[in-house]
């Protein structure tokens, strides 16, 4: 299998993405196609014997639309000359980005010369019906009409023309079907008033026109501004890096650049690739990959990400990701996915819109029939057919929901949250249970030194312990160290790992102990002096380490995995919500209801195996849609079976294939900001999908029904598509 991505030039309308979707599905070994209006873009995924000139055939045969360039992503991954993916992706959305920009200024030179000529148009006519003056003599005066209107719908429409009666003969189509059908047999009155007693339409024709092509550039430009974020992430990227060769530094195009080199980045200058800092020591702002505001501190050993911008050190990185491997790489890839996917109420509106079109060319004929058999006015029925041809609008339709989308996923995108797979924000509406796991969501994942009860100077306290546990690997022994962040430490003998109790070895002559209470007891050591803040520790679900002296007790260190900053907040937020919240962890049920109590948590599911959580879940969605947040390491079961499934990606190790929706800043905020954005993403929806079918039930039967002129009609026609790509990006005003 492989996946196309074929970027189309000539589409106007829903209907148009609807009919090559359909051609595209013809071709036999494609297993799958989606056309996006908004990205002007196909996403299609194929058999290898697929050719690319099945496609473009494809493409091509369901209008006078072109393939303008096709992308194979299944085969680029091992040809050398795929290596840049984002380089490969901006060539590729700076040729739609082309494309979208050839097709504004081409709907603004439309317009503009549309209405240099109409104006005239307007005013003879106005004298007309106003004043009653007749310029040129009746038959001289509708030559003129015809004449003034002929460029506007011949030249200037030609497009609309061309791919709307070629739509009869292939039997796809659009909204170019209506507007050619009405603006010509509009014209065409014109030319029969010259020889039987028929109402003259050619000048309305080109007002329809006019307000046809004012329409679409307008539309247009609106469509850009919802694709904006996505061009902001391409952006993104560095264009050059600085690279270590021997001791000189040289600065070379970023898609050169390997694994393994040595990056030198200075202050105010962007990370070029993702990498690990082998020197130097700074803070970098990653505000825009993960959404969070704060610089954060970077020393040896630390992960950098591509894009992101260092403040005030030299670091030298060592490149561990390129190209489509890299952090922001994997970005852009996901937001486009979500823009390009396609949500269960979209898939309705399509399948509406797939029949919109022939029904109203139906409608029209009937409509006309109708009104030149009760009336038998022809120049009536005529203008009646037009009218009904030119309000409808798929458009409308076809735009309420991936426009929507588009300015939510970028929104998310801008802020750390990646929705991954559209249909989330369909389905969170319906949550009302989240489950949290404990590890790496609720908590950091690693545990941190949280009190200390000394006899001694915690100075010495803390010397002791972390020279001995530098001695260990277990993650307790690394948290001592690292609160102690000592330069030196004391030499240690004889030292012994007690496997679950605690570590024991000697400094200088003195034996020094550090463990749990059970090895306190096998030495019978009298530990009275801190027993006490022991047991409140250990309650508090707390590791806690008694250190000893020549069997002389000096103090007691608890550790434990510390809550993230913001955990308290977000499920108070959450519970304000009235969402029933869980938590489910591995650990015992103390430590677990220790930090459900601390975070406000009310229930939670403790002695939990990774692999039972799948199970767990399905339980709980018995009683109703389930949402499922996790770090998608060995949360993946659950992250798969839960309605939505949320994971807590942190910097480069994001675990990107397990949710539905990915958090990179592992911030539990990002779950409350997640949840409203999908809400808010999905009322816009809800809003435009009513607008468009409202505006299509009132305004056909309005037309119908004769009371409607056939360039008022146009007006609203124009108006409709408008509103909701309008009403989308409103979607930036919302707080989440």
């Amino acid at each position: 299998m492989k996946k196309v991505i074929i970027s189309i030039e000539g589409m106007s309308c829903a209907s148009c993405a609807a009919n090559i979707e359909k051609s595209l599905k013809k071709v036999q070994g494609v297993k799958s196609a989606s056309v996006s209006l908004m990205t002007n873009k196909a996403v299609v995924d194929t058999e290898d014997f697929v050719s690319e000139g099945e496609l473009r055939s494809a493409v091509s045969n369901a209008g006078s639309y072109k393939a303008a360039s096709m992308v194979f992503e299944g085969s680029r991954t091992n040809n050398p000359e795929h290596m840049h993916h984002l380089k490969d992706k901006k060539e590729e959305h700076n040729h739609s980005g082309m494309i979208e920009g050839d097709e504004v200024f081409s709907w603004k030179k439309k317009m503009i010369w549309s209405w240099l000529i109409t104006i005239p148009i307007a005013l003879i006519m106005f004298s007309e019906r106003v004043f009653g003056l007749i310029l040129f003599g009746q038959n001289l005066m509708t030559i003129v009409l015809l004449i003034l209107s002929f460029p506007v719908i011949f030249i200037i429409g030609f497009g609309t023309l061309k791919g709307g009666f070629r739509s009869f003969t292939s039997f796809y189509f659009n909204m170019d079907s209506l507007i050619a059908l009405g603006t010509f047999v509009a014209y065409v009155t014109g030319i029969f008033s010259l020889f039987f007693s028929i109402q003259d339409y050619s000048g309305i024709s080109a007002m329809i026109m006019a307000f046809f092509t004012t329409g679409k550039y307008v539309e247009e430009n609106a469509r850009g501004r919802a694709s904006q974020e996505i061009k902001k992430l391409l952006e993104l990227g560095a264009k050059k890096a600085r690279i270590l060769r021997g001791k000189k530094e040289i600065e070379i195009p970023i898609e050169d650049v390997k694994i393994g080199y040595i990056l030198v980045i200075k202050p105010g200058e962007k990370v070029p690739t993702d990498g690990l800092v082998v020197r130097g020591e700074s803070f970098v702002d990653e505000s825009m990959v993960t959404g969070e505001s704060l610089p954060v501190d970077k020393l040896k050993g630390s992960n950098v990400i591509g894009a992101t911008i260092n403040q005030d050190g030299i670091l030298y990185v060592k490149a561990t990701k390129i190209g489509k491997d890299t952090f922001l790489a994997h970005i852009i890839d996901l937001v486009e996915n979500a823009q390009s996917s396609k949500i269960p109420i979209q898939k309705l509106a399509d399948k509406i819109t797939s029949i919109f079109v022939p029904l109203i060319l139906v409608l029209a004929i009937v409509t006309l029939l109708g009104w030149f058999l009760s009336s038998e006015d022809l120049s009536k029925s005529i203008g009646v057919a037009v009218a009904v041809l030119v309000i409808a609008c798929p458009c409308a339709l076809g735009l309420a929901t991936p426009t929507a989308l588009m300015v939510g996923s970028g929104m998310g995108a801008k802020r750390g949250i990646l929705i991954r797979k559209g249909e989330a924000i369909q389905t969170m509406k319906e949550v009302k249970t989240i489950i949290f796991d404990k590890t790496g969501t609720i908590t950091k994942g690693k545990p941190e030194v949280t009190d200390i009860k000394s006899l001694i100077s915690e100075k010495e306290l803390l010397t002791l312990s972390a020279s001995l546990e530098k001695l260990s690997e277990h993650p307790v022994a690394k948290s001592i160290v690292n609160r102690a962040n000592l330069k030196s430490y004391k030499k240690v003998s004889g030292f012994k790992v007690l496997r679950g109790r605690g570590v024991e070895g000697k400094i200088g002559e003195e034996t020094i102990l550090i463990g749990n209470r059970t090895l306190m007891n096998e030495r019978q050591i009298d530990v009275s002096k801190i027993i006490k803040f022991v047991e409140t520790f250990e309650e508090e679900g707390k590791t806690t380490m008694i250190v000893v002296r020549n069997k002389k007790v000096l103090g007691a260190i608890a550790v434990a995995d510390s809550i993230k900053e913001d955990s308290v907040e977000a499920i108070k937020r959450l519970n304000k919500d009235n969402y029933r919240i869980i938590m489910i962890t591995g650990d015992n049920e103390r430590t677990a209801k220790a930090i459900a109590k601390q975070v406000g948590i009310k229930e939670v599911i403790a002695n939990v195996l990774p692999e039972d959580k799948a199970k767990r879940v399905e339980e709980i969605q018995k009683s109703g849609m389930v949402a499922f947040v996790g770090d998608g390491i060995n949360d993946a079961p659950a992250l798969k079976q839960s309605n939505v499934g949320i994971t807590m990606g942190t910097g480069t190790d994001i675990a990107i294939e397990s949710g539905d929706i990915v958090l990179t800043n592992g911030s539990l905020q990002g779950v409350v900001q997640a949840v409203n954005l999908s809400k808010a993403t999905f009322r816009k929806i809800k809003q435009n999908l009513f607008w468009a079918f409202a505006y299509n039930i009132i305004a056909i039967p309005v037309a119908v029904a004769g009371l409607l002129n056939p360039v008022v009609a146009e007006i609203a026609m124009a108006l409709s598509s408008i509103t909701v790509v309008t009403n989308a990006n409103l979607l930036r005003r919302t707080r989440i």
